[in-house]
């Protein structure tokens, strides 16, 4: 299934000019899609790489899309929750996927949560106290109703708090890219959240670099003025994560 998404990387070159503010160092996660047990090796291997680099004001940017597909997405945003009390100055960025889980938690319909079980939902749902049987046993009205109930404030009220887009020196770090041609000021929820086909296949170049996830590619994808970091992890087993200080770009993966 994996191959079918992967998108082969367009003509590339090093964005050798962009930079960070003196002092920061960034590392930006890619889609994590319910794989906890990559997403602990990852930072472990942050945590490793931060220390032999040295003093800096360190940012952790995640970049949406900590749910679905994988088995425990659930314990993905407990990591997180830890993580922001370990490292206050981590960020989280909304994908498109924590945009259906909130809809379908807080104002539940069946044609929401129909969708949210379309795009990998179910083992979101099954990551949180309900049973294989039970689940099976629960029609789509049924489900509709218990989930709001399965998921604590807790976890709701963390998802709610991501940003939509995070601006750092010369580079844009936003879930799913930006539309071509408009301000970055004026870019939209939908389009940071959801945007693919007309973002990737641009030519041209954008105000900032931007570093985005939610387009799956074998290796990091880096095209004129954007990074894709999205190695579809769920599946590959290869989450990746970007550093970033001064000029320098530099990656680790699981």
């Amino acid at each position: 299934m994996i191959s079918r998404l992967f998108k082969k990387r367009v003509g590339t070159r090093p964005i050798d000019t962009s930079s960070i503010p003196e002092g920061i160092r960034v590392y930006a996660i890619g889609d994590i899609h319910g794989r906890n047990d990559l997403f602990e090796q990852l930072l472990e291997q942050i945590d490793a790489d931060d220390r032999a680099r040295g003093a800096a004001n360190t940012q952790i940017i995640l970049l949406g899309d900590l749910m679905d597909r994988g088995p425990s997405s659930a314990q993905v945003i407990d990591t997180a929750i830890a993580l922001k009390a370990k490292r206050p100055n981590t960020r989280f960025l909304m994908g498109n996927h924590e945009e259906v889980f909130l809809n379908a938690c807080r104002d539940p319909n069946t044609e929401i949560v129909r969708f949210l079980i379309r795009i990998g939902g179910e083992a979101t749902i099954m990551s949180y106290p309900i049973t294989r049987s039970e689940y099976l046993d629960l029609d789509i009205q049924e489900l509709t109703d218990r989930l709001p109930d399965l998921v604590p404030e807790v976890h709701l009220a963390f998802l709610e708090s991501f940003e939509d887009k995070i601006v750092i020196g010369d580079y844009a770090f936003v879930h799913a890219g930006v539309k071509p041609g408009q301000a970055l000021a004026d870019q939209a929820p939908k389009h940071l959240r959801w945007i693919r086909d007309e973002f990737v296949g641009h030519k041209g170049d954008f105000e900032k670099v931007i570093i985005y996830g939610h387009t799956i590619s074998a290796e990091v994808d880096e095209s004129r003025s954007r990074i894709g970091i999205d190695t579809g992890a769920y599946e590959s087993g290869k989450l990746t994560a970007i550093g970033l200080e001064g000029a320098e770009r530099w990656y680790l993966q699981t």
